[in-house]
């Protein structure tokens, strides 16, 4: 049986008046709110996580974290089947959580595009050809201004890999958009 530790008794000087800890512990827990919280959120809507059905989780996980890199978050496992798995981008905080489908349920996603930026576009979808995966549209600039490949993840989810850089976030893009299909209408 272990014995138990003796507590420090301070003296009357070295005390701390009740109302000061009191002070320091919502301080603390105001401190680990903030922390917990994001600062951008300010009361603004912000994406959390995209959910992709599957029909096996561990076919999924073998996809998204052994090929593209993901990082495994967190999983749940009923009757040691994986049936969940939340995983975070190897670049960033973004987040996918892969769930398993019902044994009758549809996991098409007509509409629906998975878009993930890699800097070295090329080199990624080499070694994932190396790796013996196959790529519906190999990288290739496209009249916006982007550089994409597109490939189907094992259940089916079309996926975009991409590098727009610092055309990310402008607005021109949508101009070269806008000339191309009139140059394309114009030439029928």
């Amino acid at each position: 049986m272990r014995k138990p530790a003796a507590r420090k008794t301070l003296s009357k000087k070295t005390r701390v008046p009740r109302s000061k800890k009191r002070s320091a512990l919502k301080s603390v827990k105001a401190r680990a709110s903030e922390a917990s919280t994001p600062s951008h959120i300010d009361g603004k809507l912000t994406f959390n996580h995209a959910m992709i059905y599957v029909k096996e989780v561990d076919r999924g996980l073998h996809f998204y974290r052994d090929l593209l890199g993901f990082k495994l978050i967190e999983d749940f496992r009923y009757e040691g089947t994986p049936v969940y798995a939340r995983l975070r981008a190897p670049g960033g905080d973004g987040t996918i959580a892969l769930h398993q489908a019902g044994p009758d349920d549809s996991i098409s996603s007509d509409g629906v595009r998975l878009y993930f930026e890699v800097r070295n576009l090329d080199d990624f979808c080499r070694r994932l050809q190396q790796k013996g995966f196959y790529i519906t549209q190999l990288p290739r600039m496209m009249p916006w201004g982007w550089r994409h490949a597109y490939l189907n993840d094992p259940d089916g989810h079309e996926i975009s890999l991409y590098w727009a850089g610092e055309n990310r976030m402008k607005k021109t893009i949508m101009k070269a958009v806008r000339e191309v299909a009139s140059t394309s209408t114009r030439a029928k």
